[in-house]
């Protein structure tokens, strides 16, 4: 799920960061947010990132990320 490049894992991880504060303000009760479920979100950032990491061109070099067609 983190892997990538080291700035992809980055941005994944600051994201996962991201979310997971707002759902501890809904537990807390400080912030309704919108009625979003946690797995929309863990959605969004899973295709966010696969998208993401198609565009980066570290990724794309790695060798795990290359496909394997001749």
């Amino acid at each position: 799920m983190l892997g990538g490049c080291h700035k992809c894992k980055g941005v994944t991880a600051f994201l996962f960061l991201v979310v997971g504060f707002l759902f501890l303000l809904v537990d807390v009760g400080v912030w309704s947010f919108w009625n979003l479920q946690w797995w929309t979100l863990l959605f969004v950032i899973l295709g966010v990132t696969g998208l993401a990491k198609c565009c980066c061109k570290d990724c794309c070099q790695m060798p795990s990320m290359k496909s394997s067609k001749k």
